[in-house]
């Protein structure tokens, strides 16, 4: 696990996810011109439960968008 500094809606707080988790997410937010920061904010708002869980299903369900695409 890896875990990671943020800042979400003015808070501090930390985030683990398994590096290969970090590295997608890293890849999405290039692929939108987005820092993975703000993308982070969009699945913090956008996100029920806990935002590690929240992360890894955004990040899953992108992997079956672009694979149901080609």
């Amino acid at each position: 696990m890896k875990k990671r500094s943020l800042v979400i809606a003015g808070h501090a707080t930390s985030v683990s996810l398994e590096p290969e988790f970090w590295e997608a997410l890293d890849e999405i937010a290039r692929q939108r011109s987005l820092s993975t920061q703000a993308l982070i904010d969009k699945i913090d708002t956008d996100r029920t439960g806990n935002l590690a869980r929240a992360i890894r299903i955004f990040i899953l369900q992108n992997l079956r968008n672009s694979i149901s695409s080609s």
